[in-house]
């Protein structure tokens, strides 16, 4: 058997208690789809007796209570291409759109834009400024520079990813609502609503689907109303703030929406499509002018409407004319691509012929094949049946937490990236959900944690099938069911951020090889280790990123000058997020040194020849500074920090230092943990020294993790006044489990939670866990989506490392429950959670039963 057919899997390696007394098993309330989870309509039960079993659910005992709580209490679904947000009405239900390639900005509305690089005229002008800086940061007695607005230009067409507006189903109706339930269902990934008005029931569902591109609201009724009377309508509410946005009947069951994005640039189109039973149901669209109002023409609107129907359904899809392939110097960066109108007719006309039922399944199938099937957890919680996921939150206290929760957050995040990875680009600062079109930081790449963050979880809850399967169900025959939820991020970082990373090496660093975004990740060889990722898939995408990378670092580190100690230095450089422009920093001597360490080890797996290439890392690697340093500091807050440390040298403490030369405070409660990125997600603090006992650098391992634990508690729990954001709980609270510290580990954990005036789910999520800035302090609260995704692997952290190795004959070591707090450890389980492989060494194991 090779190496890469050895992934190893942990399939219900272990369960760290017995079974679960309701269920019979640990697994049985998790294994699939529920005996009913059908479409039917709920007579009046309690919610124990509609909710799936497990109690995986989000739910609630009303729907959300209107535009502004969009943030707060709307609910997602997507598939990739496509997201929508869910409010859940009654009578009258929004449901708000995206396309996850819909963005202002760039090429669309500047053909000259440049991505952000300085103009190519003034290249020589930048090269010898940044020979100066470096000088001059060699040459400072501080290390520092504070000159470097040469080498920076205006956001000009920056852009933003945009919402797209909504889709309004209206029911005719004036009777009210009553015995509402809403729920959000993870063991299927169907949004569900039921309701009665008077003794009629009603029953909605609404999901996206990934073979088909597609999403889809559908709504079924007890008895029929009227068979002369609109029973349901359907129309779109555009964005005012978009170009030019117009709704009209493409045919007599399908509405056309289409405009552009609010600088004129991108053009986008929906086209739902809307479906009735039983057969004698009656569909029309009609269009009508709105007169002119407050300053504005005359408008027409489009609206479908649905006569003497018991069910009725609308699928839509959307695109824009984006072409990932188009981002390239042959493409002059336009990324240009074809009005999506002609392949959108296309994409619907694939989706016509297939009934409710079939596309339910086709996304059925996809869900349990591709997410749920894979991955196992339970911590010992048991369903909560009373309270709804909003009284859940209201209730939370730090002291006592909520396992259940807890568990709903962790399957909550692979839900949320499920949901939003899996399209044409990958999951963004807020995954493919952004209600207008300026969501906070545009909604971006923020390649300096945040994105890296978002899919910190994906390998090691299985992101990837290990062998693909084929459904045997005639309509479904080409359904490929093996779908790598990290797919977009390879291809969005070959396709955008190389071809202008090569750019930014050339323009601005006067380097003729490679590519840089000044924060890599180090993921791409994480795919690789993990099993993810095939031979084929290192060859032809992994490794070519990582040796472009590695190419321009080799020719950007540079023999330290200030402290002549023979190593070699990243030089300009700045910890992310805090102001010092230094050498040394800590965050990317650590992350290069992996990064070299990764080539040598993919090497032999790359089909690569290039032996001189080989050589040069291997050697520079030899001689580069890690970034692992402990320093000294004191108490005197507000001091001049140098002279803090001449003063207070004799009652000096361990601490990580985050720039070679000591810049550290110990009152620096900053949100970003960059210095500690070898701790955690990282290797290079987890696993020193690589043979258990050597110490590099005169440090043993125990004083190192000392020094990153005083340094980790002296950063603070993350609750401000630095941000007070979710993300950097959830990596604080990794860092503990990576320590070892399980009750650390679970208070900081439950900082994201607890009703409490400091550590408060007021703080970090909303009544829909999404994760939020000041959630009901404000008007629409920011969403944020890194904390959902990282919630996950911060949780996994707690449970098994296996932190990868510098070298392929180092063993990797497995530990067992490493953090496990107490509230978990009654009853629990985890099944199929990988670890890294790609080492010829043997494996060690260690953790507690």
């Amino acid at each position: 058997m090779s190496l890469w057919q050895r992934v190893f899997s942990l399939a219900e390696i272990w369960t760290w208690a017995g079974t679960n007394s309701e269920c019979g098993s640990a697994w049985v309330c998790r294994s699939g789809l529920r005996p009913l989870d059908i479409p039917y309509l709920p007579p009046r039960l309690p919610p124990s007796k509609v909710l799936p079993e497990s109690g995986n659910a989000l739910w609630y005992r009303k729907p959300a209570s209107g535009l502004a709580s969009w943030s707060t209490e709307w609910l997602p679904i997507g598939n990739g291409y496509l997201g929508a947000m869910i409010a859940g009405g009654t009578q009258e239900d929004h449901i708000q759109i995206n396309i996850d390639s819909f963005w202002s900005g760039g090429p669309f509305v500047n053909s000259s834009y440049n991505g952000g690089n300085p103009d190519i005229f003034d290249v020589s002008l930048i090269n010898g400024k940044l020979d100066s800086i470096r000088r001059d940061v060699f040459q400072a007695r501080n290390g520092e520079t504070d000159n470097v607005a040469v080498l920076t230009v205006p956001p000009l067409n920056y852009g933003s990813f945009s919402g797209a507006g909504y889709i309004v189903a209206t029911r005719n109706s004036t009777l009210q609502a009553s015995e509402y339930l809403l729920w959000l269902d993870l063991d299927s990934g169907v949004l569900k609503s039921s309701w009665f008005e008077g003794e009629i029931d009603f029953y909605r569902e609404y999901f996206c689907t990934h073979e088909t591109k597609s999403c889809t609201a559908y709504t079924k009724a007890g008895s029929l109303l009227s068979h002369t009377v609109t029973s349901h309508s359907y129309s779109f509410l555009p964005l005012h703030d978009l170009y030019n946005p117009i709704a009209t009947c493409h045919d007599a069951t399908t509405l056309k929406y289409r405009g552009q994005s609010l600088d004129r640039g991108m053009v986008y189109e929906f086209l739902a499509q809307v479906h009735a039973k039983p057969a004698t149901a009656y569909i029309t669209c009609r269009t009508s002018v709105v007169a002119a109002s407050g300053g504005k023409g005359a408008t027409t609107t489009s609206v479908i409407e649905v006569i003497g129907a018991l069910e009725t359904w609308i699928t839509w899809v959307g695109d824009t004319n984006y072409n990932i392939n188009a981002g390239d110097a042959a493409h002059d960066f336009s990324f240009l691509g074809p009005d999506p109108h002609v392949s959108l007719v296309q994409r619907l006309s694939r989706t016509t012929p297939l009934s409710y039922d079939q596309l339910r399944q086709i996304h059925l199938s996809d869900f349990k094949a591709n997410l749920t099937e894979k991955f196992g957890l339970s911590i010992g919680a048991s369903p909560d049946f009373t309270r709804s996921t909003d009284e859940q939150v209201r209730g939370y206290t730090k002291r006592e937490g909520n396992p259940h929760l807890e568990w709903v957050l962790f399957n909550y995040g692979r839900y949320m990236l499920f949901s939003s990875g899996r399209g044409v680009l990958p999951s963004n600062l807020q995954g493919v959900w952004a209600q207008d079109t300026a969501p906070a930081w545009s909604a971006d790449y923020h390649a300096n944690i945040n994105t890296q963050m978002n899919y910190w979880g994906a390998e090691a809850s299985d992101g990837k099938h290990p062998h693909g399967e084929r459904t045997t169900d005639r309509c479904l025959a080409n359904q490929i069911m093996d779908v790598d939820v990290t797919a977009s991020l390879w291809t969005y970082m070959e396709k955008t951020w190389v071809p202008r990373g090569q750019e930014t090496a050339r323009i601005l660093y006067n380097t003729t090889r490679g590519w840089v975004t000044h924060n890599e990740m180090t993921h791409v060889i994480d795919h690789l280790e993990y099993g993810s990722g095939s031979i084929s898939w290192w060859q032809e995408q992994g490794w070519p990123l990582i040796k472009g990378v590695a190419e321009f670092w080799l020719d950007n580190i540079f023999v330290d000058e200030h402290h002549n100690d023979g190593t070699m230095v990243v030089n300009p450089c700045n910890s992310p997020e805090q102001a010092p422009i230094t050498l040394g920093c800590a965050h990317f001597q650590q992350l290069i040194w992996e990064l070299f360490n990764g080539v040598e080890k993919g090497w032999q797996y790359s089909g690569d020849n290039d032996v001189a290439f080989l050589a040069e890392v291997r050697a520079k690697n030899a001689r580069l500074d890690r970034g692992l340093r402990i320093g000294s500091w004191g108490q005197l807050q507000g001091s001049n920090i140098v002279h803090c440390f001449q003063i207070l040298e004799d009652l000096s403490l361990n601490l990580w230092v985050e720039w070679k030369v000591e810049k550290d405070s110990p009152t620096d409660l900053h949100r970003h943990l960059s210095h500690l990125v070898g701790l955690y997600p990282s290797y290079s603090i987890a696993s020193y020294p690589e043979d258990g006992a050597t110490a590099v650098m005169g440090i043993t391992r125990k004083a190192l993790l000392n020094a990153a634990e005083e340094s980790l508690r002296a950063r603070g729990d993350g609750k401000g006044p630095d941000a007070d954001a979710g993300w950097e709980k959830v990596w604080r609270a990794a860092c503990w489990a990576q320590l070892g510290h399980a009750e650390k580990f679970y208070d900081v954990l439950k900082t994201l939670d607890t009703y409490d005036p400091q550590y408060s789910i007021h703080t970090n999520f909303g009544y829909n866990l999404f994760s939020l800035y000041d959630p009901f302090t404000t008007v629409s609260p920011i969403f944020q989506i890194d904390a959902n995704l990282g919630y996950p692997a911060s949780v996994l952290n707690a449970l098994i490392q296996s932190p990868s190795k510098s070298s392929l004959e180092a063993p990797i070591v497995i530990s067992l429950l490493p953090a496990l707090p107490a509230a978990w450890a009654e009853l629990g389980g985890i099944k199929n959670a990988r670890e890294t492989l790609m080492n010829k060494g043997r494996r060690r194991s260690r953790g507690s039963s």
